[in-house]
């Protein structure tokens, strides 16, 4: 029972370091090197990059929320790149060209990595912006990211998600209580140098650093890694914000965490060589932990149920500990029923998007080991 003892007990430590441990580290990290980011009031020219496929629904909504938002208007320009989109999209979009949108098509659909790729060659911005075609900014959004880049060190900012109406379904409050606690880190990160994890909605890049990728890249993963590598901060700005919709059902959330996690292993995979501590000493150990480690969870917590199942007859605590997570397992998975009777029960929500996220992730685990990729998807769908 040694061998199990030891399965328990490390699957136990490694959970409880992702979740808890590596954010209390890079906390006290914090304080002990607090890198700060020297903002000030300046106006660069900005490219605003939106990638869209059949977004008739949200994409009229989106170009007015950016001719609003506060920035001088000859600093700043628009680009919709309809990504072989065969519904109204372009032509909604046509309707706001006097007031200076440019509309590029990406024929045939090749996925948003290429649709920027495509949009960046033509963009005149210093900084460039990349919003999704349902991201919805607060009016001062282009003003509190483009600040941090009077910082010369700074090469990459992420903005903070809010996700809007949520309705008390077990993915609204998960996903919201999970973006809390990402952009806690991405605080804490910040100021540890640079964060690993950004927002694909509203993220901003100095267009001298923007490196082409592949069709099959996660530019959400693989850009800002890029911008690390050129010896550049990746950044939280809060007060740059943007709302959207949560999914409205567990199946969409968890296509979406597939998706993302599956790309996410792939980007990994191809920037391997900035898990080498000796080379990216913390930003690697920031990777290990925040990254790695968090998709590798699922195995941790079998491998912790499992061996505590073998130890039942060791112990009493064995027995309640064993109890405690069988109970625990029961609730999450209840939560999706009582989701649909319409319950109010957020703390039991939030369990059950802690296993939801989970599972996704041994799902692109698995697809990841078998060598699937992916380049295009069907829109989020949100409220």
């Amino acid at each position: 029972m040694v061998f199990f003892s030891a399965i328990f007990f490390f699957c136990l430590l490694m959970v409880a370091y992702v979740y808890v441990g590596y954010p209390v580290l890079a906390l006290i990290l914090s304080t002990i090197n607090n890198r700060q980011v020297r903002k000030t009031r300046h106006w660069p020219t900005v490219s605003i990059l939106i990638a869209a496929h059949n977004e008739e629904n949200h994409i009229g909504t989106t170009i007015e929320n950016k001719l609003a938002l506060e920035y001088p208007r000859d600093k700043i320009e628009i680009i919709v790149i309809s990504d072989g989109s065969t519904d109204e999209t372009d032509n909604i979009v046509s309707r706001y060209e006097q007031q200076g949108i440019r509309l590029l098509r990406q024929e045939p659909r090749a996925g948003k990595t290429s649709a920027l790729n495509m949009a960046v060659r033509s963009a005149r911005g210093e900084i460039i912006v990349f919003s999704d075609a349902n991201s919805l900014y607060r009016e001062n959004a282009i003003q509190k990211l483009v600040q941090n880049f009077s910082d010369d060190g700074v090469g990459y900012v992420t903005g903070k998600m809010v996700y809007t109406k949520p309705d008390g379904s077990t993915v609204g409050d998960g996903c919201t209580a999970y973006m809390k606690y990402e952009n806690f880190l991405r605080g804490v990160e910040t100021r540890v140098g640079s964060i690993v994890g950004v927002d694909g909605g509203i993220d901003a890049v100095r267009k001298s650093l923007y490196r082409p990728m592949r069709q099959d890249q996660l530019p959400d993963f693989v850009l800002p890694l890029a911008v690390v590598k050129q010896g550049f901060r990746v950044v939280y700005e809060p007060g740059a914000v943007l709302h959207e919709a949560t999914l409205v059902s567990q199946e969409d959330e968890y296509a979406m965490r597939v998706r993302v996690t599956l790309r996410a292993l792939w980007a990994l995979k191809d920037m391997k060589h900035m898990l080498n501590p000796c080379r990216y000493t913390t930003f690697a150990w920031q990777m290990w932990s925040h990254k790695v480690l968090r998709y590798l969870c699922i195995v941790f917590l079998a491998g912790l149920y499992f061996a505590n199942a073998v130890l039942w007859l060791e112990g009493l605590g064995y027995r309640i500990f064993f109890l405690l997570q069988s109970c625990l397992y029961c609730l999450a998975f209840s939560s999706w029923y009582l989701e649909k009777k319409k319950y109010d029960l957020k703390k039991l929500f939030v369990l059950g998007y802690f296993v939801l996220i989970n599972v996704a992730a041994f799902h692109a685990l698995v697809k990841f080991l078998r060598g699937e990729k992916l380049a295009v998807w069907t829109p989020r769908k949100g409220m």
